[in-house]
């Protein structure tokens, strides 16, 4: 009999995780595709008036500031932290208004130039698809964890357009342990994953194509793995001590725009940083390999590792909707840019751009979110090819991980400070 009843809560639990898997597809692949759009229609719209760009962020923003005030009757958004506030206590539970809050404000955050990307908003808002689902108190209502990482699995991999990433997201970021139950919820919302990404979704974030790698270069990854590992640290504490800073302004007026219009000036002065600034990877990539080392270009380089973290810790300090998934993978990529051509220029390395760029993305994420398996096959799955790349990825993502633990213990995910206990309609999620 007790065997029977356990297969029975089996059963219940494929069934509702293939459900949850099932929204949280069609979720996760319209909102990319929507805010995709939507992103470069209005990047070109308004480039050829390069002042507008300033203004942008504030229009997004202050969008934000309302619908969290009026129609959300001012809840906070705390993103992933309240994932994992609902994992741990079972008082505590994700709203279903999470669902349409983080879908709206992720969308309106990145279309109007916000340096952030929708990665975070998708998490939580699948992971909330998974709360509703536990909430049904007639269908699987003991498996908490599992519902919700089954949301989160199929959202990651749908944004990826990696299975496995969602997969390893799911346990290693959000669950943090491996039990059967969340073993079979996150297997069954990946290949349910898989089958959409098989039939409607083909293309890779990045149209490049790694063909090999050399061992002669394997110190210089080493290297670039320790730097991400640091860079993301940067990353780390400028959006603690901006999110502690902004949400010590009193005047909701100062505070949204003071953060909304310093990420305009930003834009204007460095386009590339617009928005979820993957589209400035490639454009970076041809200009590398189609002209000469210059000066100017290192100095671009630099200032875009510097700029995109302190920029997107400006746009959530300012009320916008996101998280470090995307500015993680950008800093990284051009920061692995930058290593390479230094290195081929002042030692002709011969070194490969793109695939230092890929170590980079993969190491500063890894580090970012400290989620090496994660940010292995996240990264594999960029580009075509990418898995050929597979080894150094690996020991890039474990060396910035624990470089970066060995400076700062903490995510901004994990992060237990002061700010996190005040309520704010201006709470976002990182």
């Amino acid at each position: 009999m007790r065997k029977a009843i356990i297969r029975f809560h089996y059963f219940k639990l494929i069934i509702v995780s293939i459900i949850v898997a099932f929204l949280s597809v069609l979720l996760a692949d319209s909102l990319k595709k929507i805010t995709g759009f939507y992103e470069d229609e209005v990047f070109h719209k308004v480039a050829h008036t390069p002042l507008l760009f300033v203004f942008l962020p504030t229009i997004g923003i202050t969008a934000i500031y309302f619908l969290r005030k009026y129609l959300f009757k001012g809840k906070a958004n705390k993103g992933i932290k309240e994932i994992y506030q609902t994992i741990e206590n079972r008082r505590d539970e994700l709203p279903a208004y999470k669902i349409p809050s983080h879908y709206f404000n992720g969308f309106l955050t990145v279309i109007f130039g916000g340096s952030t990307g929708v990665e975070v908003s998708t998490v939580v808002a699948t992971a909330a698809i998974g709360a509703a689902a536990h909430n049904k108190k007639t269908i699987a209502n003991i498996y908490k964890t599992e519902l919700i990482c089954a949301g989160v699995a199929a959202g990651v991999a749908t944004l990826f357009g990696s299975p496995l990433a969602g997969f390893l997201f799911a346990i290693e970021v959000i669950a943090k342990k491996l039990t059967k139950t969340i073993f079979i919820s996150c297997a069954c919302s990946a290949l349910v994953a898989w089958g959409f990404i098989f039939l409607f979704e083909h293309d890779r974030l990045f149209n490049f194509t790694v063909t090999g790698w050399n061992f002669h270069a394997a110190p210089y990854l080493i290297m670039l793995s320790i730097v991400a590992g640091f860079v993301s640290v940067y990353f780390t504490k400028t959006v603690i001590f901006l999110k502690d800073r902004f949400g010590k302004i009193n005047n909701n007026f100062i505070r949204v725009n003071a953060g909304a219009i310093l990420v305009g000036l930003s834009i204007m002065c460095f386009p590339q940083l617009y928005g979820d600034s993957y589209s400035a990877i490639p454009e970076l990539l041809n200009q590398i390999n189609h002209q000469t080392f210059t000066i100017g270009l290192a100095l671009l380089l630099t200032a875009l590792v510097i700029l995109k973290p302190l920029v997107a810790s400006l746009t959530l300090g300012a009320g916008g909707d996101g998280g470090v998934f995307a500015p993680s993978i950008v800093v990284g990529a051009i920061l692995g840019m930058l290593f390479a051509v230094m290195l081929n220029h002042f030692f002709n390395t011969q070194l490969i751009v793109l695939n230092f760029a890929l170590v980079g993305a993969a190491g500063a994420l890894s580090a970012a979110i400290h989620g090496p398996l994660t940010s292995v096959f996240l990264t594999c799955s960029l580009v075509t090819g990418g898995f050929v790349l597979f080894v150094p990825i690996i020991i890039a993502c474990f060396i910035a991980k624990y470089s970066a633990q060995l400076i700062c213990s903490y995510t901004v995910y994990s992060y237990k400070g002061a700010y996190q206990q005040k309520a704010s309609v201006v709470n976002v999620g990182v």
